[in-house]
């Protein structure tokens, strides 16, 4: 039906004006493209680099001027990208390159590769170029190998670092932020879990192990969550209480407040 597909249009181009929200394409290696999402309030108070879970492809392209996204769009950090702007940081929402784009996208080691900090060292330097703030590491699930890695081998010195829902156990998929050398995390960095997370992957006790690495970050906290509700999905899946379902305002919140030192 027409009047449908009008209605539909209208929603979309509200959501548009809304989040006021750019596509941004970057050339980081020979042939590779880096795509993110980037919403920028008009004075950010920090930039915010968020790293969705999974494979972590979301296959970014956009439509009607738009970004749109083809896969992920209920990860934590993707469907809240919008609240983290509303506090007043700049966020890009970062796809896997261009030459990890396929089914298994950034599965199988590349989130611990220096292919993956290159790419986003690039992401760091447009982002400082964009305005004169401090920019923060997020991620969530999967993404947390990521945001990991980069604090750990990054070459332009991110100034902080926020892990939810963390890998801490070793599989095929990639590495656990505990097989990482998180010694050498220098950085404030706020670890988050939820006391009844079901997946098997992240368990709400590696938020105080991933912690007690941080030897030399010279601020680390803990804070594990509990509440909200569980989805039909799987465990390991965003709509649950791995994806902080229902209490995504607080948790938020206490992001932010740990990003502004208080």
């Amino acid at each position: 039906m027409i009047w449908r597909f009008l209605i539909s249009l209208v929603v979309v181009l509200a959501t548009v004006n809304v989040a006021a929200a750019d596509l941004v394409k970057l050339q980081t290696r020979p042939g590779v493209e880096q795509r993110f999402i980037l919403i920028k309030p008009e004075k950010p108070v920090a930039s915010l680099i968020l790293f969705a879970g999974g494979k972590g492809a979301l296959n970014l392209g956009s439509f009607l001027g738009a970004p749109s996204i083809a896969w992920g769009k209920n990860n934590f950090l993707v469907r809240t990208r919008g609240d983290f702007a509303d506090r007043g940081f700049a966020v890009a929402v970062v796809d896997a390159p261009s030459d990890r784009q396929s089914k298994k996208g950034m599965f199988g080691g590349f989130r611990a590769s220096q292919e993956h900090v290159e790419d986003i060292d690039a992401v760091i330097r447009y982002l400082r170029e964009q305005a004169n703030v401090p920019v923060w590491l997020v991620g969530t699930s999967r993404g947390t190998e990521s945001a990991a890695h980069v604090a750990i081998n990054s070459s332009q010195k991110p100034d902080g670092l926020v892990l939810t829902s963390s890998m801490t156990i070793p599989n095929s998929k990639g590495t656990a932020v505990t097989e990482m050398p998180l010694e050498r995390v220098s950085i404030p960095t706020l670890v988050v879990g939820h006391t009844q997370d079901g997946c098997g992957k992240t368990p709400p006790e590696g938020a105080n192990e991933i912690a007690g690495m941080l030897a030399n970050a010279s601020k680390v906290e803990v804070k594990v969550f509990s509440g909200g509700r569980n989805g039909r999905a799987k465990p390991c899946q965003a709509m649950t209480y791995h994806g902080f379902l229902g209490i995504e305002d607080e948790v938020i919140d206490y992001i932010a407040r740990f990003i502004g030192g208080d």
